[in-house]
């Protein structure tokens, strides 16, 4: 009979940011396999567990996966851990679940700490949609064709970035976006945990005063309520055709009546009145 894969969330800053249940698997399993088995093993030292533990990162993921694959035909009940976070977020995982699935195995998630979710509930922007597009890529060309699909998103768009290469990502956001407003996610659940909401432009003045940038970042942008500059002039459109736009893009009520006023140049009271 066949083991069992766990996808198991751990701590991405704190340490007591991990469930019982996760405590609970990692003690049981047969092998951990770990992205980086030396910051994995401070964990298991704070909570007391001693398992084996296997090497199982990006630069091996394809050759590990066939191994551990191996281990749960023969019965062995497998953990995978990131070195912080939900394992297949920008994390290794997603290739080993693939094989996993081929093979007829069981996985198990393990729920726990996620950054993008974590910063994305404090930032203050819409939850409603969201879009995460985690590292950019490096390759320019790449980048630039990431960078034509963000700009045609209208919702929250979610990214993770370096520190050293976050002034780099922000001043082509402004290249390629413009000067919208954005949330800069410093350091979740750690000692130093910031949260710096302000334009574009703001941040990058802001983190050019710095000396040194350190830290785990994750960018918040607010593409909310974009309009497609290539579509018809929404203010032609009638008022209950402009409401339903604003409202599939996640507007409220009293920000749309507001808009719609805009638009039409008129009081907003007497849009107001056509919605009683």
């Amino acid at each position: 009979m066949s083991g069992k894969l766990y996808l198991v969330a751990t701590p991405i800053g704190n340490l007591e940011d991990i469930t019982f249940r996760a405590i609970n698997v990692l003690k049981e399993v047969d092998i951990i396999a770990a992205e980086d088995t030396r910051h994995t093993l401070k964990l298991l030292n704070y909570y007391e567990i001693n398992k084996p533990l296997i090497s199982y990162h990006r630069h091996n993921e394809e050759i590990k996966s066939e191994i551990l694959i191996d281990k749960l035909l023969d019965g062995k009940n497998i953990a995978i851990v990131s070195d912080a976070g939900t394992p297949g977020i920008s994390d290794p995982g997603e290739e080993i679940v693939k094989e996993a699935i081929k093979n007829k195995i069981e996985i198990i998630p393990i729920p726990g700490a996620c950054a993008l979710i974590n910063s994305l509930i404090a930032s203050g922007l819409n939850t409603k949609e969201f879009s995460f597009y985690g590292f950019l890529p490096l390759n320019k060309k790449n980048r630039e064709n990431v960078f034509s699909k963000i700009k045609k998103e209208n919702k929250t768009v979610i990214l993770y970035e370096a520190p050293h290469k976050l002034i780099k990502t922000l001043n082509d956001i402004l290249k390629h976006i413009g000067d919208i407003d954005c949330v800069i996610a410093k350091e979740i659940t750690k000692i130093h945990e910031e949260f710096i909401r302000e334009k574009i432009s703001n941040i990058i003045s802001e983190l050019n005063e710095k000396e040194t940038i350190k830290g785990e970042y994750v960018i918040l942008l607010d593409l909310n309520n974009q309009q497609d500059v290539d579509s018809e002039d929404i203010s032609n459109k009638t008022i209950e055709e402009q409401y339903k736009i604003y409202e599939a893009q996640g507007m409220n009520k009293k920000d749309i009546i507001k808009r719609i006023a805009k638009n039409k140049n008129v009081p907003k009271n007497e849009i107001y009145k056509q919605f009683i």
